[in-house]
Parts: structure tokens; C-alpha cells; sequence
């Protein structure tokens, strides 16, 4: 297991998940099947893919007095990820997710992001030690984007490696992307960022090269099913995944964005980091749920 902390900072939900053939068009109502609760939220996944995978992981989040919020801590606790730090929300119920999953495997997800919405930068400024003996922040956007900016530019400052996965896909300042260890987007996330369609390897590295000329270090577009794209002085190219039969995608990309901080954490280089990856991620599509798809590093079979 690594020994250097990776500190996560982001979302904790609740999924709320039903299987069913199709997605429902606008107005329609339809007859779902297999309906059941997961540990969710962005933040949260990255922070167990992280744990299962070797990592020493603290997860700070905020939550609501209510037995989502509750449920979701045992959980974390149970992962063995230190959750001393995360805060409560008196007001705010915990954060949800309403989760359709069809037959091809494919999500629909709609986020009600209660206690996850009102982390501010103030909270973290009462708990500045969480820092100190970090060398990986990892990042998402389901928390409040001035609160994204404050960690990545506190983070920097410290010396600290900053990886940020950019999702759910929006507009982000300039200022954030600067100084920026690694920055992780989808195809959908990186034509958001940088306004350019990715659909191979040419495309890709046209997108890559926007985002370093913004001072971001290193960029891997992850690209489904394809695997990965890396560009980075170390390594540029694709990284394939293995081929599987998707059951259920959730939870697929805070799959990877968790291995890849673990091996990175480690040493690895970020061809073999992002290998692995990609073999977590295609493990974890093929099993439903999110935090519950995630493997474990034997599994790997390193």
C-alpha cells in the first residue's frame, strides 16, 4: 500500500438506482425493473477506487444530519478511509442521485446536490492541516467550483500534486487549469474545456496541447470503451482498455481517476499508471453499482 496520503475532496451521495430496457422519452412513463441504493457522489467513488487500490486515503465532503449522510460515513469508515474531517450540514439534506441504468448498460443521472453544495472555501479554512502531509489532491466538480479553485490553488502553493477530474463537464477559469498536476476530462468534458470534438488520436492531441498551452502539466482524455489518451512530456498516445461487456458504467471514470492517483502516488509512470487504470475501470463496468463496482488491487493482479 502506498504511504503517502492522497487527499480527496468532493461530493458524497446517495444513489438511488433502477435498471430498465430504455430510457424514458420526455412525458413517458415506463415499468423499470431491479431498483436499489448505492453509496455514491463522485468525490466518494474516486476516494474508495482509491482505498480498494492501495491508497492511504482521507476523503473530506460535507453531509446532512440524516441517515443518508450517516450511512454514507459508516461506509467510508468501513473502507478503512479516514473521515475525521468531513463536515455536517444542520440545514441541508445529504446529496442524492437518481440513476437510470438500460439494457445496454448506459446511464441517465440526475444529482440533487444538497450538503455538497454549501462546502465552502471557509470550511477548509478551519482545517488547514489536512494539507500537510498530502502529495496528491484529487478533485472533482460536484462541490461548489470557487471551493475546486481554493483547494487547487492552496494545494499548489504547498507543493502539492493537484489532480482534477473535470466532471460534471462545465466551463472552468483559466486560473484554476494553471499550475494543474494532471487534469483528467472525458470526450464530452474536453470539447466543454477547449471546444474542440475529439474522435482519435490527432483530435485528442489538437484538444491536449489547449489545455497545456493553459498551463496544465500533463492532460489524459479518457475515451470509453477506447481507453485512454496521454499527453505528457513522459508519454503521448492511446492506452487501449481491455474489451469486456458494460453492464452498468457508473461510476467507471471515478474508477480510474482513483487507480491512476494511487499508482501516480507511487512513482508509477503515467503510461503504466493509466494502463492499470484502465483495467480497474473495465473491471468495474461489469458490475452495477457505483462504489460497489469498484475492484480491488488483487484483482489487478499485480
Amino acid at each position: 500500500m502506498s504511504q503517502n496520503k492522497i487527499l480527496v475532496i468532493g461530493s458524497s451521495n446517495t444513489d438511488m438506482v433502477v435498471r430498465t430496457d430504455k430510457f424514458p422519452d420526455a412525458g413517458e412513463t415506463i415499468l423499470g425493473g431491479e431498483f436499489f441504493m448505492n453509496a455514491g457522489g463522485k468525490g466518494a467513488n474516486q476516494a474508495v477506487a482509491a482505498r480498494r487500490l492501495g491508497g492511504n486515503v482521507e476523503f473530506i465532503g460535507k453531509t446532512g444530519k440524516d441517515i443518508f449522510g450517516q450511512q454514507a460515513l459508516e461506509y467510508l469508515r468501513n473502507e478503512g478511509i479516514f473521515t475525521g474531517n468531513i463536515l455536517t450540514d444542520d440545514e441541508n439534506p445529504s446529496g442524492v442521485a437518481l440513476i437510470t441504468v438500460n439494457g445496454k448498460g448506459e446511464n441517465s443521472i440526475v444529482v440533487a446536490a444538497g450538503a455538497n453544495g454549501t462546502l465552502v472555501p471557509g470550511d477548509l479554512e478551519k482545517i488547514p492541516e489536512v494539507f500537510n502531509d498530502a502529495s496528491m489532491v484529487l478533485l472533482q466538480l460536484e462541490i461548489p467550483l470557487e471551493t475546486v479553485v481554493h483547494v487547487s490553488k492552496l494545494s499548489l502553493s504547498l507543493k502539492k500534486k493537484v489532480i482534477l477530474n473535470p466532471a460534471p463537464a462545465q466551463m472552468l477559469p483559466d486560473a484554476l487549469l494553471q499550475g494543474l498536476y494532471l487534469i483528467t476530462p472525458n470526450e464530452t468534458e474536453v470539447k466543454q474545456l477547449t471546444g474542440i470534438e475529439v474522435y482519435d488520436i490527432e483530435s485528442a492531441a489538437k484538444a491536449s496541447q489547449v489545455l497545456i498551452d493553459k498551463g496544465v502539466q500533463n492532460v489524459i482524455i479518457t475515451m470509453g470503451a477506447a481507453g485512454a489518451f496521454i499527453y505528457s512530456a513522459e508519454f503521448t498516445g492511446l492506452v487501449e482498455a481491455p474489451k469486456v461487456k458494460a453492464v452498468d458504467t457508473t461510476a467507471a471514470g471515478d474508477t480510474f481517476n482513483g487507480a491512476l492517483t494511487v499508482f501516480l502516488s507511487e512513482g508509477m509512470g503515467i503510461k503504466e499508471a493509466t494502463r492499470l487504470a484502465c483495467i480497474a475501470a473495465s473491471i468495474s463496468v461489469t458490475r452495477i453499482g457505483a462504489q460497489t463496482s469498484v475492484p480491488f488491487r488483487r484483482e489487478l493482479h499485480l
